[in-house]
């Protein structure tokens, strides 16, 4: 999966908003289960957490790291679909005083029918995932 936007939140809100890893989070990223979500360590500049999204059968063990405050790396220790992946956020200011992000991320199903989801997820829905993405962010700028 890859895709760029850009999003009214500055960078310093960007990292916040991907680092929060309080019980706030769910209530930051619409994206996430509550249900599913869960910390399991954290340090200073990285956090490994238990997530999914809502309505999804699929959930993801990740290693999330800060310690360049521009890019948040993640690393998958366990999925329920395969094997683990990886992926990055990197944090830019833009012109109007927001943040443009570039955005990657890979996974690895074994399943034929993971096979196919993760397909259609990395290939279909990145404007999608950029619009949820954009929407949680742009409201977390306005808290």
């Amino acid at each position: 999966m890859r895709f760029d936007l850009d999003t009214k939140a500055s960078p310093e809100q960007v990292l916040e908003a991907m680092t929060d890893f309080t019980d706030r989070r769910s209530r930051i990223w619409k994206t996430l289960d509550p249900r599913v979500y869960e910390v399991r360590e954290r340090g200073d500049t990285w956090a490994v957490a238990r997530e999914g999204s809502p309505r999804s059968p699929y959930w993801v063990v990740v290693r999330y790291d800060w310690s360049d405050p521009r890019v948040v790396r993640w690393t998958e220790l366990e999925t329920n679909h395969g094997d683990p992946g990886d992926g990055f956020m990197k944090i830019d200011s833009n012109e109007s005083g927001g943040s443009r992000l570039h955005v990657e991320w890979s996974t690895h199903p074994l399943r034929p029918r993971d096979k196919v989801a993760m397909f259609l997820l990395h290939h279909t829905m990145n404007p999608v995932i950029a619009r949820m993405w954009r929407r949680d962010l742009d409201r977390f700028a306005q808290m």
